[in-house]
């Protein structure tokens, strides 16, 4: 349906004119000409719905979003694990998206299984939990313009973390500066457990489960919802940074 034609349905509420006191003359002759004193109008309301149907808000009025990928080495067990379950967190069927994720993703930094679709055994496992439409390609983490998109990029485990680490220096190094550089952390940072790794505390890894059994990928699930979660609640409550 053309723009035009839809506006022509909008019914706004009619403008109500406020009129001058009886002591000014709505017409007075003055000098041989006809004054009219100046109305004043109430301003003309739309429902927001209306408003904003086919043009974006201000930006005063948009929520923030947050934009994140999960990132490993083989890209099809662990990120892909990742990915599926957050966004069944976060955009459940039937219902509307959360407010504050703007996109999800994930990738690998190693150069395997371009283009593949997630272990069969990570899409099983989300199927039984329940989660059925999600689908995706592997692909490659890409420094340009993945520090850009994302402003969180999620580490498995530790060498996953240096290796991106090490990226995102050079990304920093090479701009000049940190502003608009995704931040790079340990996805089990959110799972409320900790551990010393190189004389310093660190959260939970998520170990690859691609060489062992259905358990692993069980155990990738759970870690996952878990992060996901508290992630999410840091966020919602405004205690991230």
């Amino acid at each position: 349906m053309p723009l035009a034609s839809k506006f022509r349905k909008l019914r706004p509420m009619p403008c109500q004119a406020y009129t001058p006191h009886s002591s000014h003359n709505a017409r007075t002759l003055q000098n041989g000409r006809i004054n009219i004193p100046p109305t004043r109008l109430r301003p003309l309301r739309l429902p927001r719905k209306h408003l904003y149907a086919h043009f974006p808000p201000p930006r005063s009025l948009r929520l923030p979003s947050t934009s994140l990928t999960a990132s490993a080495p083989s890209r099809i067990g662990r990120s892909t694990m990742a990915e599926g379950v957050f966004q069944s967190l976060t955009r459940p069927a039937s219902q509307p998206a959360h407010p504050l994720i703007s996109s999800i993703d994930s990738c690998g930094t190693g150069a395997y299984h371009v283009g593949s679709s997630p272990d069969s055994r990570t899409m099983a496992t989300l199927r039984a939990n329940k989660i059925t439409t999600y689908r995706h390609s592997a692909r490659k983490f890409a420094p340009g313009t993945d520090f850009d998109k994302f402003d969180y990029i999620f580490a498995m485990d530790d060498d996953n973390l240096e290796n991106l680490e090490t990226l995102r220096q050079r990304e920093v190094k090479k701009r000049g500066g940190e502003e608009g550089v995704g931040k790079v952390m340990l996805f089990g940072e959110f799972g409320g457990k900790r551990r010393k790794y190189r004389g310093k505390e660190m959260g939970e890894e998520i170990q690859d489960p691609y060489y062992g059994g259905d358990e692993g990928f069980t155990i990738a699930y759970e870690q996952a919802v878990r992060f996901s979660r508290a992630f999410l609640e840091k966020l919602e409550a405004g205690d991230l940074s």
